[in-house]
């Protein structure tokens, strides 16, 4: 009864490259911003941070004392940056940088964990020419500060996507003329040499189209073929990541680690804003977490577990825009706009619909299972199939003469593969959401569905 599309080298090459096992505990940063006026003490924030969720590294948009003592103790990762304003005194006077360090680091190590210092934010997307020429020197120069007074905090800086002049396909990717041998390779060479990453800022959500959302969201979908690659990428993050990637590499730099310094998705905006809502926001942030701390990688980076900044931490009332205002994942009270998983005593993930039967108790050892709805249409199902499959599922199972071919159902082979997939993604919840035709249930469905090997 079920037609599988024939599985491409490509598509084969993944799903032999992906890791099968379970994925650790969640590990996600965030950026802390602080324009608003109504958000807790951050002695508060970071205690919080600290005891009740998974995210163990900040990133911070200045040096400000009261927070960066505030994470003292924590063990919390901090990334604290330095204002676009100070790279020429630090490009330029060794003293100014040697300054900066005593103001802005020693008096607070190693009680607070700094572990990076991001010189300014989006400084080629300022076309500020002076600011761009002494970017690179500012940095050498905090740098060696900091190897001065016997510290070891990495120094980098955050770019945006526009530092691509091409970013699709992912194979066609490089950096803007001009930009690409006289700024952005002499910092990727100091990269390599300080063995410290390239800080990247993909946002989908400024890159989607409205053909494109599902796409953008990690939600099934048919994907994008890279006719060059014979990739077909079925999320914008993976794509935007490999167009950065390649461009990297064609300048000699592919050995480079990358960071993701910002990505995010707001939870509210203009009326006409129809894509940005908290169901969105929570699908994009929920399974990029999911994405990133899995270790799959990309499909040009496999392998790979990239450290990534969820942007942002709070919802931010003074900013300009409805949709500026509501990036966070957290409101000022401390009480999570939509869940992602990221709280301890959570099990994550989406709200489960009010027609979905009460699971019954789990059985010992807790286990649980994702099994497609009963109402969900052929083409839905056919959808999760496909993308499961795209994405670690074992799915040589349920094909012709596999272990679990019978019974030969769409319904069977989606629950199959979608639990496949639950289980290898860590078992939360949103990892078993499917555009809300998958359910989470306690009773072993081995015997309707052939899932007991799982």
């Amino acid at each position: 009864m079920i037609t599988f599309k024939p599985l491409t080298k490509p598509l084969l090459l993944v799903l032999l490259t992906i890791a099968s096992a379970a994925s650790t505990a969640l590990s996600i940063g965030v950026n802390y911003g602080t324009l608003a006026d109504n958000l807790p003490p951050p002695p508060q924030v970071a205690a919080f941070l600290k005891q009740r969720t998974y995210i163990d590294r900040v990133k911070l948009f200045s040096p400000d004392p009261a927070l960066l003592r505030a994470f003292a103790g924590t063990g919390i990762a901090v990334t604290v940056t330095a204002a676009n304003g100070d790279i020429p005194a630090l490009a330029r006077s060794p003293s100014a940088a040697s300054a900066w360090v005593s103001a802005n680091l020693i008096p607070f190590v190693p009680a607070t964990n700094i572990t990076r210092v991001a010189v300014g934010n989006e400084i080629l997307a300022t076309g500020d020419r002076v600011l761009i020429s002494l970017l690179l020197r500012s940095m050498r120069s905090l740098s060696a500060a900091i190897s001065a007074a016997g510290l070891h905090i990495q120094v980098s800086t955050p770019h945006s996507l526009g530092i691509l002049s091409v970013s699709e396909p992912p194979s066609s990717g490089r950096f803007r003329r001009g930009y690409d041998r006289a700024i952005i390779g002499p910092i990727l060479d100091y990269h390599r040499k300080t063995k410290t990453p390239f800080l990247i800022n993909p946002y989908p959500y400024f890159g989607f189209a409205p053909k494109t959302l599902n796409y953008a969201l990690f939600k099934p979908n048919p994907g994008v073929f890279d006719a060059v690659t014979g990739i077909n990428y079925t999320n914008m993050f993976d794509a935007q990541m490999d167009a950065v990637y390649t461009a990297m590499k064609r300048l000699g730099y592919g050995d480079v680690d990358i960071v993701v310094a910002e990505t995010g998705w707001p939870s509210a905006g203009d009326p006409d804003q129809t894509a940005v809502n908290v169901e969105n926001a929570m699908s994009y942030n929920g399974n990029l977490i999911r994405h990133v701390s899995s270790g799959r990688g990309t499909p040009l980076m496999p392998n790979r577990r990239f450290e990534t900044y969820i942007f942002a931490l709070f919802n931010e009332n003074l900013k300009p825009s409805t949709s500026e205002r509501n990036f966070g994942l957290f409101k000022p009270d401390l009480t999570p706009v939509y869940d992602v998983g990221v709280l301890r005593e959570a099990s994550g993930g989406g709200p489960t619909p009010t027609t979905t039967p009460t699971p019954t108790p789990a059985p010992k050892g807790g286990k649980k299972w994702c099994v497609a709805r009963g109402d969900a249409s052929a083409g839905d199902l056919q959808s999760n199939i496909d993308y499961a499959c795209a994405h670690g599922a074992d799915c040589k199972s349920i094909q012709s003469g596999g272990a679990c071919y019978q019974p030969d159902t769409l319904l069977s082979h989606a629950s199959y593969a979608m639990n496949s997939y639950y289980q290898i993604s860590g078992r939360n919840d949103f990892d078993c959401d499917f555009a809300k035709t998958g359910l989470i249930t306690t009773v072993d469905p081995s015997t309707r569905f052939c899932l007991g090997r799982k």
